[in-house]
């Protein structure tokens, strides 16, 4: 990952400023200051310690690994933290922490802490999208709160590709089951389970931003009027997002359990087969067992008796597959 960046938005673009200029862009009137902290390095502490005068508790959360999102709201800022997803092998969903800071003049972004395995790009992917759309001049955000809120609403579409990819695999698999081509059965539901796994995930991360979000919005008076329609507005698009992944995984549920009743009914059936060569041939087993020795082992076959024999095994035989045919097991 780069260094920390320090970008002034103003209405004619974005300009790029050294981390040492931030004290004196916020005494600039109608500032609106854009710190991205790739990770969050001794630099980074001294910056939000010494400059923006965070709250020692909102620097831990940045340094530490967050499990779970979550808004701490502090006198002259508020620190929102959330999770975008990320896809690994074995079908492992990454969660990808992405801090916000948001002050009066100003929002701070802080990526991580990243798993190893996780490429270090993938944690600035919803900044870097901002970012572009501002220097394109498609974006012109004026508040802090519009900032953050172009932000997590590239957080939301990451979330959507997502859904997208799983569901357009959990339609292969659909079409695998109803075909009956399936392959070996243990990767299949391994492949079945891996796509639920990542519709859970989705589904755990827009479910908590949704109250992340619901907990801003009855804040009163720390969120202007302007900027209370943007959180209502990302409350929305994260329960959407639960209700998309939801909805995804119950069609997902409805597979796995037509793929289990396939399988089922075919060891059904393959129970039956065995019972009825069971019952066909273990009285034809009882009976050799008992006449076996005086029959084959004498000093010479005695053809009556094995015709004997041989006749009532038939007749056992057919007796028994006529009564399983008209109990209908074959």
């Amino acid at each position: 990952m780069g260094g920390i960046e320090v970008l002034l938005l103003t209405d004619k673009g974005v300009e790029t400023h050294p981390v040492s200029a931030v004290e004196a862009l916020l005494a600039r009137d109608a500032a609106l200051i854009w710190v991205d902290i790739p990770e969050c390095s001794q630099e980074a502490i001294m910056l939000l310690t010494d400059v923006l005068d965070c709250h020692p508790l909102a620097v831990r959360d940045c340094l530490q690994r967050n499990r779970v999102p979550r808004v701490r709201v502090y006198p002259h800022q508020q620190l929102l933290i959330l999770h975008g997803p990320e896809r690994g092998p074995s079908g492992h969903v990454h969660y990808i922490e992405l801090d916000q800071i948001i002050g009066d003049k100003y929002v701070v972004t802080v990526h991580g802490p990243l798993n190893p395995s996780v490429d270090p790009g993938v944690a600035l992917r919803e900044t870097a999208a901002v970012r572009r759309r501002i220097e394109a001049g498609r974006l012109r955000p004026g508040t802090p709160y519009e900032l953050s809120y172009s932000i997590t609403t590239a957080l939301v579409h990451t979330l959507e590709v997502l859904i997208e990819d799983v569901t357009r695999e959990v339609w292969q698999l659909e079409q695998r089951v109803t075909g009956g081509h399936m392959g070996n059965p243990e990767e299949f539901l391994e492949e079945l389970f891996q796509a639920r796994h990542g519709l859970l995930a989705v589904r755990t991360m827009g479910a908590l931003g949704a109250e992340v979000y619901g907990r801003i919005a009855t804040l009163g008076k720390r969120v202007s009027e302007n900027d209370l329609p943007l959180v209502t507005d990302v409350a929305d698009q994260l329960t959407r997002i639960r209700a998309l992944a939801d909805g995804e995984r119950e069609y997902l549920q409805g597979v796995i359990e037509f793929y289990r009743a396939r399988a089922e009914t075919k060891m059904t059936i393959a129970a039956e087969r065995l019972a009825v060569i069971a019952v066909v041939t273990l009285p034809i087993t009882a009976l050799s067992s008992v006449y076996g020795m005086n029959i084959i082992v004498n000093d010479h076959t005695r053809v009556p008796q094995l015709l004997a024999v041989l006749t009532v095994m038939a007749i056992m035989s057919t007796l028994l597959l006529t009564w399983a045919k008209r109990r209908g097991w074959w």
